[in-house]
Parts: structure tokens; sequence; C-alpha cells
């Protein structure tokens, strides 16, 4: 009794093990692709008269980082990639609230790792295009209110209510394509579809915050930025500290998104058999 206790227990870590190594490896990718498009844009734009991308791609690329980064996670964690899904998914889908921290750790340290890497690679560009590592190439990492634009009179309050409500329309909408009892996608389609989500999202919300709505995706990449020469990491372009606002709104938009949609929608589908939690249904079960 005692080695077959024993033996369940190492299963059980090998498995939570699993999980938080593909959740470190799906958020990784998205921030590959997210921080590396704005570098691309805004350093390699800056030293190129803006000829090397715009918000358009941005947006894309961001979107397209989620879809890939889904895949990669999506069959051993759920590809959750973001500490606003795992809340919600621990509050309204029954995902094991002892897994919410794990799981925020390793997406944390996966968008902190990837984060480097861009620094690392675009090292030249950066220190050209921002000599003195300011708010005007932050943004490659972390997000600002007004995308770090004094012209655009975003308080961190407002870049709050914009995080708040952007999560919130993520996660209503990912719990929607993600209800087996719902019209999911089909053909394995659903990372593409949670991926152009995040594009409408940034081509709609992007103005006021820079649509982080995922605070491992933010606060990663900051702390990242702060290691390798940004001072001002943790501040605005108003000397105001901002770090908070998009780890604090994606959280409440998230628990928003998915009231929403428990009130609104799943409570009025029909009942069915149990869905595993935490993980991508196929569309054969």
């Amino acid at each position: 009794m005692a080695e077959k206790a024993e033996t369940s227990g190492n299963e059980h870590r090998s498995g939570l093990i699993g999980e938080l190594a593909s959740e470190f490896a799906g958020t990784m990718v998205l921030i590959l692709f997210g921080c590396g498009v704005v570098a691309q844009v805004v350093a390699g734009g800056a030293l190129t008269n803006g000829g090397l991308g715009n918000h358009d791609s941005i947006a894309w690329a961001w979107g397209l980082g989620v879809t890939f980064g889904v895949y990669v996670a999506a069959r051993l964690s759920g590809a959750h990639i973001n500490p606003a899904v795992t809340l919600t998914l621990a509050a309204f889908k029954g995902f094991p609230w002892r897994k919410v921290l794990p799981y925020t750790v390793a997406q944390t340290a996966g968008a902190f790792v990837a984060a480097l890497l861009v620094r690392w690679n675009y090292t030249e560009a950066l220190a050209a295009a921002d000599p003195g590592h300011t708010t005007k190439t932050q943004i490659v990492f972390s997000t600002l209110p007004g995308n770090g634009a004094t012209s655009i009179p975003v308080t961190e309050w407002g870049a709050l209510r914009d995080q708040v409500i952007g999560t919130a329309i993520l996660l209503m909408l990912v719990l929607a394509v993600t209800d087996m009892l719902n019209t999911p996608p089909q053909a394995n389609l659903g990372p593409f579809v949670i991926g152009l989500i995040v594009v409408a999202i940034g081509m709609a919300f992007g103005t006021n915050a820079g649509y982080a709505i995922n605070p491992a995706r933010d606060f990663g990449p900051r702390l990242a930025s702060f290691l390798t020469g940004y001072g001002g990491a943790w501040r605005d372009q108003y000397g105001n500290f901002y770090f908070w606002v998009p780890i604090v709104g994606p959280l409440v938009g998230g628990l928003v998104g998915g009231l929403v949609y428990k009130v609104l929608v799943s409570r009025f589908l029909p009942a069915a058999g149990p869905q595993e939690v935490g993980r991508t249904p196929t569309p054969d079960e």
C-alpha cells in the first residue's frame, strides 16, 4: 500500500511538472512573437523611418503568438498561458485552485525568459534607437498608458478600466469557443480562433493601455527589461508606479468576463457529461 501510494504521488508530480513545463513553453512562444514584433516595429522602425511594420503587424503577430503558444501547450495543460485565464477557469470551470499559483509562476517565467531572448537579440537596435533605454523603447517589453504617448491623456485608472474591459471580452470569448456545450471550432481550429480574438482586441482596444490582458505577458518582460538596463520599467511616462495596472486589471477583468458568460450564456446551455478541466477538448469528445 505504501509503495502504491508513493508511485501515485510520483505520477501526480510528473503530471504537474509536465503541465508547468507546457505553460512555460507556450507562454515563451507567445512572448517571443509578441515582444519580438514590437521590437521590430519600434526599434527597427525608428532606424528605418518606420519601414518595418505598424500597429496592424503588431496586432497580427501577438494573435499568431497566442495561436502558436496554444498549439504548443494545449494537450498537456490546456494552454492557459495567462494567469487571468487560469484564475477564471478556477473560479468558473472547476480548474483546481491548488494549481493556480504554480501555473502563474510558470507562465511568468516563460514570459521572462522569452523577453530576455528578445532583449538580447535586439541589443544593437534598441541601443541605437534609444541609448537611454527610456519609455520610447520600454513599450517593446511592457505596456504603458496611451502606449507611452503624453498626447493621449490616459491615467493609470483609465488604463485599469481598459484592462478590465479588454480582459473581460477575452475571457468571455475564450469560454465561449472552448465550451463543448456551445458551438466550439472544429478540426482543431480552436487555437487559431483564440488568436483571432486577441487580434481583434488589439485592433479595437489597443490605444488606452496596449492591451496587455495578461499579467504574465506584462510582468515577466517588465522584470526582464528592468534587469537589463530599463531602470524606469516600473513607472509610466509620467513617473507614476504603473506595473500593477496590467496585473490587477486582467485578473479582475477575467473574473468579470467569466461571470458574464456564465450568467448570460452557459447556464442556459443543455447539460451533458463532465468536461475535463484545464484541457482543450477534442472534436470527437
